[in-house]
């Protein structure tokens, strides 16, 4: 890791109160709480994240691609994915560019990832029907196929992802990226010249968050799609194009949902972390009347359990009602690819 060390002195100078520009992801526990997560809005467990039932389904699917994406973490370890040289993480810095661009030459043990995907949801215990014919089917794929469908998924190309194979695809690349992203140093990273990039890699990102606890109480991050990693972004502001004159919030809230009745089932049942939630307040939609487009955001202060690439699957619904209304989806989610048709 390319980095210049601090003296005592300049230790002591630093502005602890400072908003962390970038928060790194922790694979090691990520993608198991991403699984618990998946498991519960399918569960309809979630306040504020109501779930079709044909959803349902798909959710307990991407659960145990999570729980797969957790196994691969574990065999590897922290550094199971080794870093670029230190000369390529020096020029990306130095010219303030992604130390770990997603686009562009991918480090070939991604396929080995890919490979032990594979396995980890061929043991997959309590696993849905469908799953073994799709590992079927990605064991037979050549690697050349792979890897073109890799370029269309990092290239954030719906042709070319091949929408039943991308989701696990996406996932081995999602666990490259975090290893490597985790290894680095977050003061040192550069922010980009546009906050609408990540920083670490230079994807879009899936969703936003607003965080709690430390030093990240109530700022707004997002999240990147490839690597996991969070950078502050300031709320009231497009995510997309920049612009802060034009933003509302669209919400979801079933006409018969109280948010205390809802608490008070929640702290019943034994649910830490809905004691105050605002289910309408968990999952909205940012929108940009300047380019028309939307990103969600899911906020932290309503439920502290929320997760950014979970969330955003399960909360197709307001996907609908805000496209319905004439607004463009900024970026992708990495676990769902739909035809174009769809």
């Amino acid at each position: 890791m390319v980095q210049r060390l601090l003296q005592p002195g300049e230790i002591e100078a630093l502005d602890h109160n400072a908003i962390p520009r970038l928060l790194l992801p922790h694979p090691a526990s990520l993608y198991q709480a991403r699984a618990a997560r998946l498991r519960a809005l399918a569960a309809g467990e979630v306040p504020g994240i109501p779930v079709e039932e044909a959803l349902k389904g798909y959710l307990t699917l991407m659960a145990c691609v999570a729980d797969a994406q957790h196994t691969v973490v574990t065999r590897l370890g922290a550094t199971g994915v080794a870093l670029p040289a230190n000369e390529e993480l020096k020029l990306a810095h130095d010219h303030n560019m992604p130390p770990l661009p997603a686009t562009g030459t991918r480090p070939a043990v991604w396929l080995g990832v890919f490979a032990s995907l594979l396995d980890a949801l061929e043991a997959a215990k309590d696993a849905p029907p469908q799953l073994a014919p799709a590992v079927a089917s990605l064991r037979a794929t050549p690697s050349a196929e792979l890897e073109g469908i890799a370029d269309a998924i990092l290239g954030s190309f719906d042709e070319g992802a091949d929408p039943l194979r991308a989701p696990f695809i996406a996932a081995a690349l999602q666990v490259t990226w975090s290893l490597m992203a985790g290894q680095l140093d977050a003061a040192w990273a550069q922010p980009l010249v546009t906050s609408t990039l990540c920083p670490v890699c230079g994807s879009h990102p899936v969703a936003s968050v607003v965080r709690i606890g430390g030093q990240s109480q109530g700022y707004r991050y997002l999240h990147c799609s490839v690597c996991e990693s969070e950078w502050h972004m300031v709320r009231v502001k497009c995510s997309c194009c920049e612009s802060n004159g034009k933003i509302a919030y669209q919400g979801l809230i079933g006409k018969d949902e109280d948010p205390q009745l809802e608490n008070e089932a929640a702290a019943k049942a034994g649910k830490p972390g809905y004691k105050n939630i605002d289910p309408s307040k968990v999952a909205r939609a940012e929108t940009c009347d300047d380019c028309h487009t939307y990103r969600k955001i899911f906020n932290q202060e309503h439920d502290f359990h929320v997760e950014p690439v979970a969330d955003d699957l399960a909360s197709m619904m307001l996907d609908v009602l805000v496209s319905e209304a004439g607004y463009a989806r900024a970026s992708g989610n990495p676990l769902l690819w739909l035809k174009e048709d769809a």
